[in-house]
């Protein structure tokens, strides 16, 4: 996509600490520059993704938390005036940490939606034992093609992505995890390891929601259950987005910060397109530059889990793979029939249908002793619901309430 004339970078672009702007009104920067880090290790750096002057720092609302943030403006001259970026002619002589203190150099974090500082990710706990790498080639939910794009454009980088990851925690068992309906995909990949000579293993996925999600995927792929309120290390493996694999190779191999992806933008759009969008852009203009809109509401994100927008000056950043324009349902929400349509469809096994019934009644605990908090949030519960009753909407309300008491003991 062309470059935009102004980007607004969030701070907050990560699970973990913001980072804090480096820069002032008035500072002069390059794309790749630094300009917002933290002194938490679990935290992201933030670069400069067009060069320009700093306009100043505002405060944004956070469509992911619904909170405040300070976002770095900063306009455009229209040169893309890079900064040194110091690409490595010998990878293969680098150390273990030499690679992850470039990743976290690179600012890269969790590209599938989860925004986990990926350095964080590389470096497990000593006492858990990582065997298994899984690159994750499952759209995260329909609609979306950006991953799909990437994997068809960028395959040999993604690979070296990986190969580096493998590297770094010593993984012989590396998989490629691919939906049964991106053939193409799995075709090239396939072609590509095979030349390359990688001992990477292509597996095609049945197609089906919401397969893209980690716990989901380690199933299937290795048929091992991440515990209640536990994560893939437990059991031994890794999961790693397409996207973020071919960041690190960005970053490892061209010296280039994080600074742009690819986006889905479709729905009730003139001209749908994956889009190569620097993060700053506001949604307006990807949605411009697809021809504009025949109508609906603009979602950040796919059709189950996205984010509704009320501000289209709203920017891309590092967790935004889809801009969905789908039409506007004016639902009603009635009570439980109890059908039992949510407990048949939920991935983790939860009893979906109480939650809204405890949330409503304040009874935050019973919703913690009914595992609450290993809900992935997928919303095929709130899909399948013939009463419109938001559930995900209701958990969501649930998980920050016991955040909120648990942090006031």
């Amino acid at each position: 996509m062309t470059l935009p004339e102004k980007v607004i970078l969030p701070l907050q672009q990560n699970i973990g600490a913001p980072a804090a702007a480096l820069v002032k009104k008035g500072d002069k920067v390059k794309t790749g520059d630094k300009i917002g880090e933290s002194k938490s290790f679990v935290s992201a750096l933030l670069h400069a993704t067009v060069s320009g002057e700093v306009e100043g720092i505002i405060q944004v609302i956070n469509p992911a938390s619904g909170r405040l943030c300070d976002a770095i403006v900063i306009a455009s001259d229209g040169l893309d005036t890079t900064a040194d970026f110091q690409p490595v002619k010998d990878v293969s002589a680098l150390t273990n940490e030499e690679i992850i203190a470039k990743i976290k150099d690179a600012g890269i974090v969790g590209m599938g939606g989860a925004t986990f500082p990926t350095h964080v990710k590389l470096v497990p706990p000593k006492d858990k034992i990582v065997d298994t790498l899984i690159m994750n080639g499952c759209e995260c939910e329909p609609y979306i093609t950006s991953d799909h794009r990437v994997m068809l454009e960028y395959g040999d980088k993604v690979l070296a992505g990986l190969g580096l990851i493998a590297k770094v925690l010593s993984i012989k068992n590396v998989y490629l995890a691919i939906e049964d309906n991106k053939e193409n995909a799995i075709e090239h990949l396939a072609k590509l390891i095979d030349e390359a000579k990688y001992n990477f293993q292509v597996i095609p996925i049945k197609t089906r929601y919401p397969m893209g999600a980690e716990k989901t995927l380690v199933k299937t792929v290795i048929n091992k259950e991440v515990p209640i309120g536990g994560l893939p290390l437990d059991v031994g493996a890794v999961v790693q987005n397409v996207s973020t694999a071919k960041a690190i190779y960005d970053a490892v191999y061209e010296g280039k910060p994080l600074i742009e992806r690819v986006v889905t933008v479709t729905g009730n759009i003139k001209t749908p397109k994956n889009l190569l969008v620097r993060f700053g852009t506001p949604i307006k203009n990807l949605i411009d530059y697809c021809g504009g809109t025949t109508g609906g509401e603009v979602i950040m994100g796919g059709p189950m889990m996205g984010i509704a927008q009320f501000d289209l000056g709203f920017p891309i950043t590092k967790g935004t793979n889809c801009i969905l324009v789908k039409d506007a349902l004016t639902i009603k929400e009635s009570d439980c029939i109890n059908c039992g349509r949510c407990v048949e469809v939920c991935p983790m096994g939860l009893l979906p249908t109480l939650y809204p019934k405890y949330v409503k009644k304040g009874r935050y605990a019973d919703c913690k002793a009914s595992y609450v908090e290993n809900c992935v949030e997928c919303g095929a519960c709130t899909y399948s619901c013939p009463a419109n009753i938001p559930i995900v909407q209701y958990i969501k309300i649930a998980k920050k309430e016991i955040i909120k008491r648990k942090a006031s003991k």
